[in-house]
Protein backbone atom coordinates (compact mmCIF):
# COMPACT_ATOMS: atom_id res chain seq x y z
CA UNK A 1 0.00 0.00 0.00
CA UNK A 2 2.87 2.71 1.09
CA UNK A 3 4.73 1.57 -2.47
CA UNK A 4 0.98 3.10 -4.12
CA UNK A 5 1.08 6.02 -2.06
CA UNK A 6 4.41 6.95 -2.93
CA UNK A 7 3.67 7.05 -6.78
CA UNK A 8 0.61 9.48 -6.27
CA UNK A 9 2.20 12.36 -6.52
CA UNK A 10 4.34 11.16 -9.81
CA UNK A 11 1.04 9.68 -11.30
CA UNK A 12 -0.48 13.49 -10.66
CA UNK A 13 2.34 14.98 -12.12
CA UNK A 14 2.42 12.89 -15.25
CA UNK A 15 -1.25 13.47 -15.79
CA UNK A 16 -1.03 17.17 -15.48
CA UNK A 17 1.74 17.37 -18.13
CA UNK A 18 -0.48 15.33 -20.50
CA UNK A 19 -3.45 17.61 -19.69
CA UNK A 20 -1.21 20.63 -20.53
CA UNK A 21 0.58 19.26 -23.41
CA UNK A 22 -2.79 18.28 -25.02
CA UNK A 23 -4.20 21.64 -24.10
CA UNK A 24 -0.96 23.13 -25.91
CA UNK A 25 -0.82 21.10 -28.67
CA UNK A 26 -4.94 22.12 -29.72
CA UNK A 27 -4.29 25.85 -29.73
CA UNK A 28 -1.11 25.43 -31.76
CA UNK A 29 -1.70 22.81 -34.61
CA UNK A 30 -5.15 21.99 -34.85
CA UNK A 31 -7.71 25.16 -33.41
CA UNK A 32 -8.29 27.87 -35.98
CA UNK A 33 -10.18 30.35 -35.64
CA UNK A 34 -12.06 32.38 -38.25
CA UNK A 35 -11.53 36.00 -39.79
CA UNK A 36 -13.22 38.11 -42.04
CA UNK A 37 -11.54 41.27 -43.80
CA UNK A 38 -11.80 43.42 -46.89
CA UNK A 39 -8.95 43.29 -49.55
CA UNK A 40 -7.22 46.84 -49.93
CA UNK A 41 -4.74 46.70 -52.68
CA UNK A 42 -2.78 49.41 -51.16
CA UNK A 43 -2.00 47.36 -48.06
CA UNK A 44 -0.13 44.48 -50.74
CA UNK A 45 3.43 43.76 -51.33
CA UNK A 46 4.60 42.51 -54.99
CA UNK A 47 6.83 39.25 -54.31
CA UNK A 48 9.25 38.06 -56.31
CA UNK A 49 7.88 36.84 -59.43
CA UNK A 50 10.02 33.45 -60.03
CA UNK A 51 7.81 32.94 -56.59
CA UNK A 52 4.21 30.64 -56.80
CA UNK A 53 2.75 33.71 -54.48
CA UNK A 54 3.48 36.80 -55.97
CA UNK A 55 1.40 38.71 -53.38
CA UNK A 56 1.96 39.46 -49.88
CA UNK A 57 -1.22 40.89 -48.10
CA UNK A 58 -1.32 42.40 -44.44
CA UNK A 59 -4.86 43.55 -43.61
CA UNK A 60 -7.12 43.56 -40.42
CA UNK A 61 -9.97 40.88 -39.50
CA UNK A 62 -12.52 40.73 -37.79
CA UNK A 63 -13.96 37.62 -35.52
CA UNK A 64 -17.22 36.65 -35.22
CA UNK A 65 -17.43 38.71 -31.86
CA UNK A 66 -15.79 41.98 -33.49
CA UNK A 67 -12.38 41.43 -31.92
CA UNK A 68 -9.90 42.30 -34.36
CA UNK A 69 -6.13 40.92 -35.59
CA UNK A 70 -3.54 42.07 -37.93
CA UNK A 71 -3.39 39.52 -40.34
CA UNK A 72 -0.40 38.53 -43.18
CA UNK A 73 -1.27 36.34 -45.71
CA UNK A 74 0.34 35.45 -49.55
CA UNK A 75 -2.06 34.93 -52.68
CA UNK A 76 -0.87 33.82 -56.42
CA UNK A 77 -2.46 36.70 -58.34
CA UNK A 78 -4.17 40.09 -56.90
CA UNK A 79 -7.26 39.36 -55.54
CA UNK A 80 -10.21 41.53 -56.20
CA UNK A 81 -10.64 45.33 -54.59
CA UNK A 82 -12.88 45.26 -52.06
CA UNK A 83 -13.53 41.90 -51.85
CA UNK A 84 -14.31 40.18 -48.82
CA UNK A 85 -12.73 37.14 -47.40
CA UNK A 86 -13.45 34.38 -44.74
CA UNK A 87 -9.97 33.29 -43.65
CA UNK A 88 -9.15 30.16 -41.67
CA UNK A 89 -6.34 31.08 -39.22
CA UNK A 90 -3.81 28.98 -36.87
CA UNK A 91 -1.94 30.09 -34.56
CA UNK A 92 1.07 28.87 -35.88
CA UNK A 93 0.97 28.31 -39.62
CA UNK A 94 -1.34 31.62 -40.17
CA UNK A 95 -3.83 31.88 -42.79
CA UNK A 96 -4.68 27.83 -43.42
CA UNK A 97 -7.22 28.87 -46.31
CA UNK A 98 -9.29 31.87 -47.34
CA UNK A 99 -12.59 31.95 -49.63
CA UNK A 100 -14.50 35.13 -50.61
CA UNK A 101 -17.79 35.85 -49.25
CA UNK A 102 -20.74 38.46 -49.86
CA UNK A 103 -21.40 41.38 -47.61
CA UNK A 104 -24.44 40.04 -46.68
CA UNK A 105 -22.89 36.68 -45.56
CA UNK A 106 -20.92 38.72 -42.96
CA UNK A 107 -22.03 38.24 -39.00
CA UNK A 108 -23.44 41.40 -37.73
CA UNK A 109 -20.43 42.91 -35.29
CA UNK A 110 -18.14 42.06 -38.35
CA UNK A 111 -20.89 44.38 -40.82
CA UNK A 112 -20.31 47.24 -37.96
CA UNK A 113 -17.17 47.39 -39.08
CA UNK A 114 -17.19 47.82 -42.67
CA UNK A 115 -19.47 50.03 -45.26
CA UNK A 116 -21.99 48.08 -46.92
CA UNK A 117 -21.39 48.34 -50.98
Amino acid sequence: MNFIKEKIPFLLGVLAFLFLFGITYYYLFIHQEIYYLQIDNTKKVSLDSSQDMKYQYTLYGYREDGRKKEITFKASRELREGAFLMIEYMEVTGVHSWKEVQYKELPKKVKQKYLAP
